[in-house]
């Protein structure tokens, strides 16, 4: 039988060749439009909601109160869980040794992060003040920051490194603000016992980092308790993903500076000698193959578990969950859409990331920097600043992650609403891409000519 590792190696490989996962992501989501509105549109629709069965004896853990998930509801609920896993342990990081890692680090893109959250929902309700249009108020306050960040890409080695900082800290700061409103409010009636037993495996798993227990196969089964309990106690079970990375020990069981001493003194031992050796096969000796061995055990705990989990879930979350989650969700069908909605929902959402993000986070940064509090980072400055506070209107996944969790369970209406939402995400991101790269290329030096 073929392994899940085996399985999974293609998306390990397409990591290592640096296919843009952003590309994959925007394929994806296409994709899901066309054939939203295409004649095949039932058979996706068929796919989105066919039930997914995992069956040990009478029960199936991809269930909710007795009924099966949907693809659909499967991809948000499950699979996303690790997309908000691996943002949880980038969160982690950034906290422990990244820019968030002190209050002088931190201040000035947790300043700039709260103008891009509070102004475009203000700017959402100008347009969607009512009930249940207003339900999506938190649409707009997320920043996609694979695609902001792609497009930093583009302009290569023209944008100072301090810009791409930055960003990378302002998008994480939006992750924990949009983790915040979706534990508050977009989870159901809360049931205790299960949220009880939750909360007993993440302090088993804390105190089992505390006492070095670095085997990732214990996180993740212990995270997968969680995530279960979650979906049964009514909080959102991807809140679940986030609260697990938070236990995982970032510090190995070995340090690199005494490992590197051992190995050095183990691959002395390593050199074969010439009758070990030929064109056609390499004989090692049984110490040999020991010593190679404690090498690679040793290797392993050199590295901690949380970047050794982040490192191994990138490619999963990139090529394989965040393309399907855009395919399974993007399917706006615009027949649906009236001219006379446009003013709505859809408007708000797109006012909300392209209006509401620019001037949040341009004015929150401007101020504090003008108010003689904070300052500008080597290489920034008011123009590109501006240019890259429209890059923070890049919505996208986050954003109909929360679409779907405002307006999925409206009764009736829903789907139409959720329609809607979406072609405001779209809007709203790809003008602000589009418009923050042209502005950035305008504003940024000219690349340096190698000789």
């Amino acid at each position: 039988m073929t392994s899940l590792k085996e399985f999974f190696k293609p998306f390990q490989r397409f990591s290592l060749h640096n296919i843009n996962a952003s590309a994959l992501l925007f394929t994806a989501a296409i994709l899901a439009m066309f054939l939203a509105n295409s004649p095949w549109a039932y058979f996706y629709e068929d796919f989105l909601y066919r039930h997914v069965f995992f069956q040990i004896g009478d029960f199936n853990i991809f269930s909710h109160h007795g009924e099966s998930m949907t693809v659909l509801a499967f991809v948000n609920d499950a699979l996303m869980s690790l997309f908000f896993l691996l943002v949880g342990m980038e969160i982690k990081q950034e906290i422990l040794i990244g820019e968030l890692s002190s209050v002088r680090k931190a201040v000035f893109p947790i300043v700039a992060a709260f103008g891009g959250m509070i102004v475009p929902v203000l700017v959402f309700l100008i347009f969607c003040s009512t009930t249940p249009d207003i339900r999506g108020a938190a649409i707009p306050m997320a920043t996609d920051i694979a695609f902001a960040l792609s497009v930093l890409a583009l302009l290569g080695n023209r944008v100072p490194l301090s810009l791409k900082i930055f960003l990378t800290a302002l998008a994480v700061v939006d992750d924990i603000g949009g983790i915040i409103i979706i534990a508050l409010f977009y989870s159901g009636h809360v049931a205790v016992i299960p949220l009880f037993l939750s909360i007993i495996v993440l302090a088993i798993l804390y105190f089992a980092g505390k006492i070095r227990i670095n085997s990732n196969a214990f996180y993740y089964i212990g995270g997968f308790i969680v995530w279960l309990l979650f979906l049964e106690s009514g909080i959102h079970p991807t809140i679940a993903g986030v609260l697990v990375a938070f236990t995982i020990p970032a510090r190995p069981i070995v340090q690199l500076e005494g490992f590197v001493d051992k190995l050095n003194q183990s691959l002395k031992a390593l050199p074969l000698s010439e009758g070990e050796r030929s064109p056609k096969a390499t004989v090692l000796s049984n110490a040999q193959i020991h010593i190679l061995r404690k090498i690679e055990a040793t290797s392993d705990k050199a590295i901690s578990p949380l970047q050794n989990m982040t490192d191994s879930l990138h490619p999963y979350v990139n090529y394989l969950i965040l393309p399907l989650f855009a395919f399974v969700n993007a399917g706006v069908t615009f027949g649906s859409i009236k001219l006379d909605m446009l003013m709505g929902i859809p408007m708000g959402v797109f006012a909300g990331l392209f209006i509401g993000k620019t001037v949040g986070i341009f004015s929150f940064s401007y101020l504090f920097v003008k108010s003689g509090i904070g300052h500008y980072p080597l290489g920034m400055n008011t123009k590109n600043l501006f240019a890259l506070s429209m890059l923070g209107g890049i919505g996208f996944t986050v954003s109909l992650f929360i679409a779907n969790l405002s307006y999925s369970g409206v009764p009736e209406i829903g789907a139409n609403l959720l329609n809607q939402a979406k072609l405001g995400v779209f809007a709203g991101s790809f003008i602000s891409g589009v418009l923050g790269y042209f502005r950035l290329k305008q504003v940024l030096p000219p690349a340096e000519v190698k000789q």
